[in-house]
């Protein structure tokens, strides 16, 4: 028997793959649940409809970041530290120190999780930190500034 999943079904196949199984395990397991449904001409057209939604909207997320990724571009976190003796900076600014800047600054929201490869900033001028905006595609680049207060 020839089901269409609707959910991920751990060793039997993932969401919206067309999958054979045994017709007891299928009728009484999966479709029974609300897991699956028996393949056909309607649910074949159903599946394609919710294919096509969600590339379009996974294509709209990819131009959203394009778009934010052009605007952090721009943009520069300014911070104000205290420095010692030859410019050496007393501790350091960090990834949620630098989201928050931006969010006050900007109006940009960043969730600090998405930073790639954050160490705490702590040398004045500027410092390049790298950002995923969208499934590691979509790489973009915050533009921190630390000067002495």
């Amino acid at each position: 028997m020839k089901v269409i999943l609707l959910e991920d079904v751990k060793k039997v196949g993932k969401k919206g793959e067309v999958v054979e199984v045994a017709d007891g395990y299928g009728r009484n397991f999966l479709v029974a649940r609300g897991l699956a449904v028996v393949e056909s001409n309607t649910a074949k057209a159903v599946l394609k409809k919710q294919n096509d939604e969600h590339a379009a909207t996974e294509a709209q997320k990819e131009a959203d970041a394009e778009a934010l990724k052009e605007k952090l571009k721009k943009s520069v976190v300014e911070f104000k530290v205290k420095t010692g003796e030859g410019g050496r900076v007393f501790g350091s600014v960090s990834s949620k120190q630098i989201v928050e800047g931006l969010r006050k600054q900007h109006n940009i929201s960043i969730d600090k999780r998405k930073l790639v490869d954050v160490h705490n900033v702590s040398s004045l001028g500027t410092t390049l930190v790298k950002v995923d905006l969208y499934k590691n595609k979509v790489i973009g680049e915050i533009n921190v500034h630390l000067s002495e207060k």
